[in-house]
C-alpha cells in the first residue's frame, strides 16, 4: 500500500505530506480535488434524499405513458420500470464504491481506465447526455410556467415568443441555483423531497376522490384497453426493448455517481441510500403518473399524460400558479443533481486550472439549449425508444469497462496521487491515453451500430443494447489488458 495515502475504516485519503505536491499539477483543481475523510459527511439519508429528489420529476411521471401507448397494461409498465431501476442499481453501487473509498469525482475515476488524457472523450459522451436531459427538464418547466402565467394574463397567448422566453428564464434560474455547489445540492434534496412526496400523494388522492374509491380508479385502468388493442406488439415483444430503455433512464448516473458518493461516510451509507432512494421512488412516481392519467380521464373525459396539462384543465389560475411553484421545485431537485453537477465537473476536467465548475455550469446550459429539447420531448414513444434507448446503448459499454478495470484489473486499488499527477506512471499509459480502453469500447459498440444502421442482427442487439454492451466491454477490456499489459 502506498505511503502517499492513508486508510481509515476502509476509506482512503492523501497523506498530508503529499497533498500539497499535487496542487500545482494541471490535472488538479479545487472542484476536482479528492475529498478528505473528515469532509465525507453524507449519510444514507442524504443519498436516499438525493435519489428521491431526482426520481420524482415529470419525466418519471410520463415514463409509463410511452409504455402503455406501445401496448403494455399499466401493471406491466410499472413492473418494467421497477425492474429496470433495480437492475441499473447493481452497477451503480459497484461504481459508486470507488468514489466513496477514495473520495474522487467521476472525471478523476475515469482517468484510471482511459488514462489521464484519454479520459476526455468518454467523459464528453456522458456530458452530452446530461446536457440533453437538462434541456428537456427546463423545457418542461418553462412550458408549465408559461401556462401558469397565461392563466393570470390571457393576453400572453397573443405573443408566440413568450413561451420560449419563459423557457430561457427558467433555464437561467436553474443555472443560477447550480452555482451554489454540492453542499447546496445536499440541503436542497433533504428539504424538498418531503414536498415532492406530498405532491405525489396529493395527485393520487385526487384521482381516488374523483373515481369514488381506489378500486374504482384501478378498474378505470380498462380505459387503456383501446390503446393496447391498437398496438402491434405483444408484451413479450415489448418487454426487452422497454426494459433496456428503463435501464437507460439512469444509465448516465451509473457512470458519474461517484460525483456524489465521494461525500458518503461509508460504503454502507452509499449502498443503502441508493437502494432505499432509487427503485421505490421511481415505482412510486410512475404509479402516480398512472393514477393522475386515470383521474384526468374520469374528471375531464380526456387521457392527459402530462401533469402540466392536467393542472391547466382545471381552469383555475391560482392552481396553475401553485403548480408552477411545485414543478419548479421538482425540476431543480432533478436537474441540478442529475444534469448539471456531472457535466460541469467533466467540462472542468478538460482544463482543471482554467475551467472552474461555474464555467462548466454555463457550458451545460448552452448545450442544453442548442440540442432543441422541445423536439426530443414532443412525443412520448419517441422520447423513450429513440432518445433513451439510443444513448443508453453507448453508455452500457462504459459501465462494463469501468467495472472490469476497477474490480478485475485494479483489484479495487487506486493511487490517489497518481490520478492527479501530470507524469503518472500508473495511469499515464501511452502519452496519457489507454488505447486498449478505446479499442475495447469500439468493439463493444460495433454490434449495436451495425444493428441500428444496417439491421445486421434483426434488432436483437438494439433491443438489448445495454446488457450486450456491458457484457462485451467487460470481457473484451479484461482480455485486452491481460494481453497488452499482463494485468
Amino acid at each position: 500500500m502506498s505511503s502517499r495515502q492513508v486508510e481509515e475504516n476502509g476509506l482512503f485519503e492523501l497523506a498530508d505530506a503529499h497533498r500539497e505536491n499535487i496542487e500545482n499539477n494541471s490535472l488538479y483543481s479545487e472542484d476536482l480535488k479528492p475529498v478528505s475523510i473528515e469532509e465525507r459527511t453524507w449519510s444514507k439519508k442524504h443519498i436516499a434524499s438525493l435519489w428521491a429528489g431526482m426520481s420524482i420529476c415529470i419525466p418519471t411521471y410520463t415514463l409509463s405513458s410511452g409504455l402503455i401507448t406501445s401496448g403494455m397494461s399499466w401493471q406491466q409498465a410499472i413492473l418494467t420500470i421497477f425492474l429496470g431501476n433495480l437492475i441499473v442499481l447493481i452497477p451503480m453501487i459497484l461504481i459508486a464504491a470507488a468514489g466513496t473509498k477514495y473520495g474522487i469525482p467521476y472525471p478523476v475515476f475515469c482517468r484510471a481506465s482511459f488514462g489521464t488524457r484519454g479520459a476526455h472523450l468518454p467523459l464528453l459522451l456522458r456530458a452530452g447526455v446530461a446536457c440533453g436531459w437538462f434541456g428537456i427538464n427546463c423545457w418542461i418547466g418553462g412550458e408549465f410556467m408559461y401556462m401558469a402565467f397565461a392563466g393570470f394574463f390571457p393576453a400572453l397567448a397573443l405573443y408566440p415568443q413568450a413561451k420560449f422566453i419563459i423557457f430561457l428564464l427558467f433555464l437561467a434560474a436553474n443555472l443560477a441555483i447550480a452555482y451554489r455547489g454540492h453542499e447546496a445540492v445536499k440541503m436542497l434534496e433533504v428539504y424538498c423531497v418531503p414536498i415532492l412526496i406530498a405532491i405525489g400523494v396529493a395527485i393520487a388522492a385526487w384521482a381516488i376522490y374523483v373515481a369514488g374509491s381506489l378500486s374504482a380508479l384501478l378498474n378505470a385502468g380498462e380505459k387503456f384497453a383501446p390503446l393496447r388493442a391498437s398496438a402491434t406488439k405483444s408484451f413479450g415483444e415489448l418487454f426487452l426493448p422497454s426494459l433496456n430503455a428503463m435501464i437507460s433512464y439512469w444509465a448516465p448516473l451509473a457512470l458519474n455517481i461517484s460525483d456524489f458518493t465521494r461525500f458518503a461516510r461509508s460504503q454502507k451509507d452509499q449502498a443503502l441510500g441508493q437502494l432505499i432512494g432509487l427503485p421505490p421512488a421511481m415505482a412510486f412516481f410512475s404509479m402516480v403518473g398512472v393514477f393522475g392519467t386515470l383521474g384526468s380521464m374520469i374528471a375531464f373525459n380526456e387521457m392527459i399524460w402530462n401533469p402540466v396539462y392536467t393542472v391547466v384543465a382545471f381552469k383555475m389560475p391560482w392552481l396553475s400558479l401553485l403548480g408552477g411553484i411545485l414543478v419548479f421545485i421538482a425540476i431543480i431537485t432533478t436537474n441540478i443533481a442529475a444534469n448539471v453537477v456531472g457535466p460541469s465537473n467533466i467540462f472542468s476536467n478538460l482544463s482543471p486550472q482554467n475551467i472552474p465548475y461555474r464555467y462548466g455550469v454555463l457550458i451545460t446550459g448552452f448545450i442544453g439549449l442548442i440540442i432543441m429539447p422541445w423536439k426530443l420531448y414532443a412525443e412520448p414513444t419517441g422520447y423513450i425508444f429513440n432518445w433513451l434507448g439510443t444513448y443508453g446503448s453507448f453508455l452500457g459499454p462504459l459501465t462494463g469497462l469501468y467495472i472490469a478495470d476497477y474490480y478485475i484489473i485494479k483489484k479495487r486499488y487506486l493511487s490517489i496521487y497518481d490520478l492527479y499527477s501530470d507524469d503518472s506512471k500508473l495511469y499515464g499509459y501511452s502519452g496519457g491515453v489507454n488505447y486498449v480502453a478505446y479499442l475495447a469500447y469500439a468493439v463493444s459498440v460495433t454490434p449495436f451500430v451495425m444493428d441500428l444502421v444496417f439491421g445486421s442482427f434483426g434488432g436483437a442487439v438494439v433491443n438489448n443494447s445495454w446488457f450486450i454492451g456491458l457484457a462485451l466491454s467487460l470481457a473484451v477490456y479484461t482480455s485486452l489488458m491481460r494481453i497488452f499489459y499482463g494485468k
